[in-house]
Formats: C-alpha cells, structure tokens, sequence
C-alpha cells in the first residue's frame, strides 16, 4: 500500500499577511541592531587608531578630526536607519497604510455615488426599468411568432414496438448518438415513466414531463399536466422535440411536424407501442439504412416523415 501524502495546512490569507508584516518587523530590527554594534565599534576602532596610535594626527576636514566627521557621517546614516525602523513605522505604519487605503475607497465610493446621480438625472431608474421589460415583452413575442417544428423522435421495431417494462429491448449506440445530435440545446417533452427512466438528466437539454400528478416536482424539470402545456411551456424553444413514450406520442401526432423514426428490423415482444403512421397525411422524406455490425445486433433505418 502506498503511505498517504499529508497535505499541507492552508493558511489564511490574512493571518499570512499579518506573519509576513510581523517577520519583516523583526528582520528591520535585527539588521538595525548589527548596524548599531558595527556603528559602535567602528567609532571606538577610530578613537582608538587616532588617539592612542596616532594615526593621521594632521588629516582635518573643515578644521574637524577626521575619525569625528567619519563617526559623524556614520551616526547620521544610522539615525535614517533607526527613522525608517521605528519613526516611519510608528506614523506611516500598517494602520496608516489601511486608513489611506479607507480613505481612498471613500473617494471612490463617493465619486461613484455621484456618477449614479448624474446617470439617473439623465436616465430615471423607472424609464429604464420601462424599457427593458418592454424589450422583454418584445423579445418573448418575437419567439412566439417564429415557426413551430416540432418533431417525434423514437426508435420503433417493424410491430412498433417501443419497450418492455420502461426500458429499451436493443442497444443502439449509433441510435443513441443520433438521437443526442438531434435533441441537444432543445427542450424535450416526456411522460413521467419515460423520465424516469433515464438515469440522470440528459445534459444540455430542457426537460418538460407530463404527469397529472400536480406534487411531482423533481429537480431541473419544468412539469405541465397536458400536452398543450407542455408545448407552451417549451415556447422559447422553435423545434421542440417529443420523445415518448406511447401515449404521449399518439397524442403528439396532431402536434408535430416531422417524425424522426429509427425502423428496427425485428419483431419484440413489448408493453409499449408507436403508433401507425398514416402516409396518407405523412410524407416519407428521408431514409438510411444501417446494417448489423459488431456493435448492432439488429439493423435499422433512420426514416425522416414530414406532414402532408
């Protein structure tokens, strides 16, 4: 067995802000201490070269001791150290740079605040507001104006027979894959059993599920009690599809337009049937067989109807 990795702990944010302030504080003032001591002891190390050894008795600058204007110098640069570390912090510290920070968003807020005014004097909130609802109510009636094609979709074998309780009697993946082609970015209509027999819902898609049961209320799915219903809640939609089952489909065949029908040539035994199709109000318009294969037990024609 392989150990398992530990995870670092997660810090946070602020509490590693405050750490990095904190250990940046404590660097300043260590590197201030070493300056003080080397500042210390070089100057008594000039005392000491100049006084007892002599050494440049008779080197002056502006009638001064050398080794004094070299401690002079030396303090001065060590005063600016000891400014930047305890002066600039005490008054230009983390306090002042988050009350700059305050003060500055106050500004912003307020110009900001003016700015609204400004859009509001020239653009009222209620004329706006007027406004998008009217393009909301237009938009919504330019959908409702655009042509309707609506479609059944379904595999049916040559006795029409759909499935056997709630579930398919052949594997189809090339069916499959059509029929998600086809119905992605579109709202599908179903029965309540049909629904629930699909695993999860299918992505990319609008569920609509008719059921008379008015409590059924499962998650992502827009639920009507009728097939008009259904159809107008899938307005926005200008080709819906209808997928089944059976019921639903014999009642859809007044609503549709065209008929996508995956014929599987075989009989089954089945609780669930198309209905026939009358090509005497429909027009077979398109047609493509497919043979068994390794992964098609059964062959198949894609047939494409389209009402008279």
């Amino acid at each position: 067995m392989f150990s398992k990795k530990k995870e670092k702990p997660q810090i946070d944010p602020v509490q590693r802000e405050l750490y990095e302030h904190a250990r940046k504080r404590v660097n300043q003032k260590k590197k201030l201490f070493r300056h003080f001591i080397v500042f210390l002891v070089g100057a008594i190390f000039f005392v000491i070269l100049n006084l007892l050894l002599g050494f440049g008795k008779d080197l002056t600058f502006f009638g001064a001791d050398w080794y004094l204007v070299a401690i002079l110098i030396w303090g001065f640069i060590l005063a600016i150290h000891t400014a930047n570390v305890w002066l600039f912090h005490s008054f230009m510290g983390r306090e002042w740079t988050d009350k700059q920070m305050e003060r500055l968003i106050a500004k912003q807020k307020a110009e900001i605040e003016l700015i609204q005014k400004d859009v509001e004097l020239m653009y009222p909130k209620t004329d706006l507001l007027k406004k998008k609802e009217e393009f909301i109510k237009g938009r919504k009636e330019e959908v409702l104006k655009l042509p309707k094609k609506i479609t059944m979709i379904a595999a049916a074998a040559e006795n029409n027979a759909l499935g056997k309780d709630n579930d398919l009697v052949w594997h189809l993946p090339d069916d499959f894959k059509r029929f998600k082609q086809l119905t992605s970015g579109h709202y599908i209509i179903m029965g309540r059993k049909t629904f629930e027999s699909f695993p999860k819902l299918l992505p990319n898609r609008t569920h609509v599920v008719i059921t008379r049961n008015l409590n059924y209320k499962p998650e992502g799915v827009i639920v009507v009690d009728s097939l008009d219903k259904a159809i107008e809640a899938a307005s926005p939609d200008p080709s819906p599809f209808i997928i089944g089952g059976g019921e639903i489909y014999k009642l859809g065949l007044a609503y549709a337009d065209y008929i996508e029908l995956t014929r599987v040539h075989g009989e089954f035994e089945a609780d669930t049937f198309f209905p026939e199709i009358d090509l005497s109000k429909w027009e077979l318009i398109k047609e493509e067989f497919h043979d068994t294969d390794e992964k098609h037990k059964y062959p198949f024609t894609y047939l494409t109807y389209k009402k008279r």
